[in-house]
């Protein structure tokens, strides 16, 4: 699997994972608090694998 390829998977599952975890305690899923965690998963996400990629 090619570099790209895992790295826009950790993109991906870290969006989905930070924007899921605000509705968690209670905020709805088309809130302002679930984009920052899909912004946030974003990120960590793309950390991870680019860690990951370059181990």
């Amino acid at each position: 699997m090619s570099s790209k390829a895992i790295i826009w998977i950790g993109v991906i599952v870290g969006s989905y994972l930070g924007g899921f975890l605000p509705t968690l305690w209670g905020t709805t899923a088309f809130s302002f608090a679930t984009l920052i965690g899909n912004a946030i998963g974003g990120l960590l996400g793309l950390w991870v694998a680019y860690k990951v990629v370059n181990y």
